[in-house]
C-alpha cells in the first residue's frame, strides 16, 4: 500500500479570528508523515530541484539576517546553512 501525503483528520479553522480580522492567512511547509521521502525521491534522483524555492541562504551565525529576509517580501524560502 502507497501511503498518501494527508494529515489522518480535517483540520477545522477558528472562525473567530477569520471573522475579527477578515482574513485567514495559511501558512507553513510542513509535511505529513508519509511525505518527506515522497518529496526527497525526485530531489535526489536529479528530477526536480529547488533553485526556484530557495531564494536565500545564509549560514547559521547569521540566523538573524535570514529571519529578517524570511519575514520580508522579498524571499520564498531561506537556508539556513550548518558549518561542515
Amino acid at each position: 500500500m502507497t501511503p498518501n501525503c494527508r494529515f489522518d483528520s480535517d483540520t477545522t479553522p477558528n472562525r473567530s479570528i477569520i471573522g475579527d480580522r477578515k482574513e485567514l492567512d495559511v501558512r507553513g511547509a510542513h509535511l505529513g508523515r508519509y511525505c518527506y521521502p515522497i518529496a526527497i525521491d525526485p530531489l535526489a534522483r536529479g528530477l526536480v530541484t529547488s533553485r526556484s524555492i530557495v531564494t536565500h541562504g545564509f549560514s547559521l551565525e547569521e540566523w538573524d539576517k535570514a529571519i529578517r529576509i524570511a519575514n520580508s517580501p522579498d524571499s520564498i524560502k531561506v537556508l539556513l546553512k550548518p558549518r561542515v
